[in-house]
């Protein structure tokens, strides 16, 4: 009996110590507009995993002011270009899971995304949104259906004397430097049994002279490279050059891009192209998870 009285009493009193412990503060105490300026400081995959901690961490993670330094100083342009509009009544959080989706313009030809962790803005065109010469011609090129593509097909050259890929856009970059590649694949990429497959029976030409990719903006920049095309059966981003959009640039920047083999001594094919792609180069590093 006596044993069993004292098991009883010591369950149910509650020890000095355990008093202080639920005397001390814990982070469900912080005042929301405290957790916010904590939260200001984080990058948004972080905001993300501390609103999970407790309904205070939760509630502050929605104030406009945190995600507004997240969002890019241009987020109404970009939204308008993309959309077609601004929406109105969305808070600041809604309006960034918007743009760090991929969002498709200009018929699905186009895309724009902003960068999780660094909130840099990143550019996408489809190869049928530029100009191809004889893109039409059924002899020389055909589209082709491409789980690798963020479009779902690229465009297929067959053989062609005169090499010429051009394009351009008009858009609302947040001020940084970018980088431009173009996205090729020498091969004809398929699968078989499941498995991916290169078919380089028509590749050709592309070791004999180099490809010369070029940008052009409105502001007078510049840039150029060439390169012979060598690496059949991986898809690789070839570096056309970079540009630099400056803070006090309050207009669109206009950008113009090529790409050209136009020595018709010889004839080449066996190339796909996917896309243009606009990256912040700080970021580059990235596209090989493209």
């Amino acid at each position: 009996m006596g044993s069993g009285f004292s098991l009883f009493t010591n369950g149910s009193s509650s020890s000095p110590s355990r008093e202080r412990d639920l005397l001390k503060p814990g982070l469900g105490d912080l005042p929301e507009s405290c957790v916010a300026l904590i939260l200001e400081k984080l990058d948004p995959v972080e905001i993300c995993r501390f609103s999970k901690l407790n309904r205070a961490f939760r509630s502050a993670s929605w104030a406009d002011f945190v995600w507004e330094s997240k969002l890019p100083h241009d987020y109404r342009s970009i939204l308008e270009k993309i959309l077609g509009g601004f929406p109105e009544k969305l808070r600041k959080r809604d309006i960034y899971n918007f743009l760090s989706r991929v969002n498709s313009f200009d018929d699905g030809t186009k895309k724009a995304w902003v960068d999780k962790r660094t909130s840099d803005l990143c550019l996408c065109l489809s190869v049928k949104g530029l100009s191809v010469t004889g893109i039409d011609d059924r002899r020389y090129w055909n589209h082709i259906p491409s789980d690798e593509s963020r479009f779902s097909s690229v465009a297929y050259l067959q053989h062609v004397w005169w090499f010429q890929v051009d394009g351009e856009i008009e858009f609302p970059f947040p001020a940084g430097t970018y980088s431009v590649f173009f996205r090729l694949h020498l091969g004809k990429p398929g699968k078989r049994f499941g498995w991916k497959v290169c078919n380089t029976e028509q590749i050709h030409g592309w070791d004999i002279k180099p490809v010369q990719f070029q940008i052009w903006t409105e502001d007078g920049q510049h840039s150029s490279s060439q390169c012979k095309l060598t690496e059949p059966g991986t898809w690789s981003h070839y570096h056309a050059g970079d540009f630099v959009v400056g803070k006090a640039k309050s207009s669109s920047t206009k950008l113009k891009f090529s790409m050209t083999q136009i020595d018709c001594t010889h004839t080449k094919g066996g190339l796909c192209v996917d896309s243009v792609i606009v990256y912040p180069s700080s970021c580059k590093d990235r596209l090989r998870r493209f």
